[in-house]
């Protein structure tokens, strides 16, 4: 069997490794003593030791490469631009010229300096927010922006989550092994990487599809409801769209099944869209 040796260098290159200088050496340079009084000192180990390794490597894996940048000053600069970059605030104000005002790849909307008061105001310090002031014991956070939401809708209840957390609770609320109608056409995957059929799995919930990737009408939603059906789901396409011979039901139509079934309807909108639909109130539980 043939056997493979050691990758051996050359002469000059034997003598370029001899010149790159110790992590010792290194911290020993005004800007990184410096920087290892105002960091995290490991940190600057860390970094030193990657770009002395990655100087090796070069060196051994290119006969031709020369000794320029090999100094101890010039490998200071490489180690303290790193270090800077990686310290450095990586979230930037840039110039929305998109025209799409909540653009999510810019952060959405940018926040009222009044709002960004009050956050100062509240997370600089202990609060109530899980905590009942009038009864001396644990409290509810719901309850801060629960009021006002019910206040502002006329809805029973109401709770404020995060994006994802949303999702998942559309069809937490179907129990355990409770069924989930939507159409196929709206089986998406938008942002990086979310599924509808992957967080409706994740919530223990039945996905049950009905229509086509291209028609979906609101009699599939009606002879798919059985008693295991829970939630009637409406997901936003975002970007993805389909052209041609296409049909979806209106959201009347659904709202119309909803209260005629009993099922709570469930809209994703994608969006930070208000929308408040007619009260469900009448309509018998199953």
């Amino acid at each position: 069997m043939e056997m493979r040796g050691k990758k051996t260098v050359s002469a000059e290159q034997a003598e370029l490794l001899r010149q790159i200088p110790s992590v010792d050496e290194l911290l020993a340079q005004p800007r990184l003593a410096a920087l290892s009084k105002r960091v995290d000192r490991n940190l600057v180990v860390e970094v030193a030791r990657t770009a002395l390794a990655d100087l090796r490597a070069r060196i051994a894996g290119d006969s031709n490469w020369t000794a320029l940048g090999l100094s101890a000053a010039s490998v200071e600069e490489l180690i303290s631009t790193e270090v800077e970059r990686i310290l450095s605030r990586s979230l930037q104000p840039v110039i929305n010229a998109t025209g799409v005002i909540l653009h999510t790849n810019l952060g959405r909307a940018p926040l009222p300096e009044t709002v960004v008061d009050e956050f100062r105001r509240t997370a600089t310090q202990y609060s109530n927010l899980e905590y009942d002031l009038e009864a001396g014991a644990r409290g509810k956070r719901d309850v801060h922006t629960g009021e006002l939401l019910t206040r502002l809708t006329g809805a029973e209840a109401a709770i404020v989550v995060t994006l994802r957390c949303g999702r998942a609770r559309h069809s937490r609320g179907a129990g355990p092994r409770g069924e989930v109608i939507v159409s196929r056409g709206e089986l998406i995957e938008i942002g990086d990487g979310f599924r509808i059929p992957e967080i409706m799995e994740q919530s223990g919930a039945i996905l049950r599809e009905v229509g086509t990737t291209n028609r979906t009408h609101v009699r599939d939603y009606e002879n798919a409801i059985n008693e295991k059906t829970r939630v009637l789901l409406r997901v936003h396409p975002s970007n993805f769209k389909v052209t041609g011979f296409t049909d979806k039901p209106l959201l009347k139509e659904l709202v119309a099944l909803s209260q005629r079934s009993g099922l709570p309807l469930v809209e994703d909108l994608g969006s930070a869209a208000w929308l408040i639909f007619p009260s469900m109130a009448s309509a018998s539980p199953r």
